[in-house]
């Protein structure tokens, strides 16, 4: 698990912007990364936009950004994000290149958002290393990497200094992810709050690729059944019995599930438990057999299994790795 020695520091992150880019997958780690505050309400993170060449930059948006920063930024960056790339798959500046390998070689912290994946690809940093990207030109991205494992349903990859991230909402959900993974889940939880999104959904969770936006009624009849599932993670729960709290069939119920939150019920309460454990790990001193019924595992064998499984680390060393960041600080 990474975390910075002194969750106090401020540091620096080149978001890499371009000439057609999209204001919103500009904006996304700009409003994550931009706006997050320290107890003392100064900023925590120097976020610095950057492009090839500094000056003015036309978006897809029919307006021009002024970028005040060259590919300089990124020597002194710890976190490098490329929010996106070019529709057409052209290749990437060779000196944006250069520079993205610099600063993995130096030991920074590289993100590319949706099809940002392609350039780090490009520079070979996803050489060997799992990663996705949008659903919509996964293919193509296999077939002009094939030396990438690609995991092109889920919404983000995490493999440690490089991480990459599906297309729009996914990616909010990596920079949410880097900033728990770097300063914890109250920290991003009040990121998430401020911009009124999730505050966390885990990267295995499936993109929305058949149909993004469930019908809004069934959504409606979805969102209190949510809320309480949210409430009461420590008890078990049955399809069945869940099915007619919603006021559907089985069939019914399980296929709008998955179409509003892009899982099933059985891996969504996982993910749920797992973020809910987190929490309580960081911000509790219960005991971990504690921690594991609060949040619905039923024992510390079945929490320890899941959360290996999904974080490579266990309750007690997540915790012991957050109290040492705490003391450090």
């Amino acid at each position: 698990m990474r975390r910075t020695s002194a969750q106090n520091a401020v540091e620096t992150i080149a978001v890499v912007a371009f000439d057609g880019i999209s204001p919103f997958h500009l904006s996304v780690p700009c409003m994550v990364f931009g706006e997050d505050r320290t107890e003392t309400g100064a900023p925590r993170f120097r976020v610095r936009v950057c492009a090839s060449e500094p000056g003015p930059l036309q978006t897809n948006a029919g307006f021009t950004l002024g970028v005040s920063h060259g590919l300089e930024a990124i020597r002194r960056a710890q976190i490098v994000v490329v929010p996106s790339w070019c529709d057409d798959g052209r290749p990437a500046p060779p000196a944006l290149i250069r520079a993205l390998q610099s600063a993995h070689r130096r030991g920074a912290t590289v993100v590319g958002l949706c099809l940002g994946a392609f350039v780090l690809a490009e520079a070979g940093l996803l050489d060997g290393r799992p990663a996705t990207t949008h659903w919509n030109l996964a293919a193509a991205f296999a077939r002009q990497y094939p030396q990438v494992t690609l995991q092109p349903e889920v919404l983000y990859v995490d493999d440690g200094d490089v991480l990459t991230s599906a297309g729009t909402a996914a990616g909010i959900d990596c920079c949410l992810h880097l900033l728990r993974v770097r300063y914890g889940a109250e920290t991003a939880n009040r990121a998430a709050r401020r911009m009124v999104v999730a505050p966390h959904r885990q990267g295995g969770q499936a993109q929305y690729i058949q149909q993004p936006m469930p019908a809004a009624a069934e959504q409606d009849r979805l969102a209190p059944l949510l809320d309480w599932l949210g409430r009461h993670l420590h008890s078990p729960h049955e399809l069945d019995g869940l099915a007619r709290r919603a006021l559907m069939s089985r069939r019914t119920f399980t296929r709008r599930f998955r179409e509003s939150t892009g899982t099933t019920v059985g891996q969504w309460l996982q993910n749920q438990r797992l973020a809910l454990a987190q929490r309580l790990l960081e911000t509790t001193g219960r005991t971990v057999e504690r921690v594991a019924t609060d949040a619905g595992f039923g024992s510390a064998v079945s929490l320890r299994k899941h959360f290996v499984g999904a974080f490579k680390v266990s309750p007690t060393a997540y915790r012991r790795q957050f109290s040492q960041d705490a003391a450090a600080a």
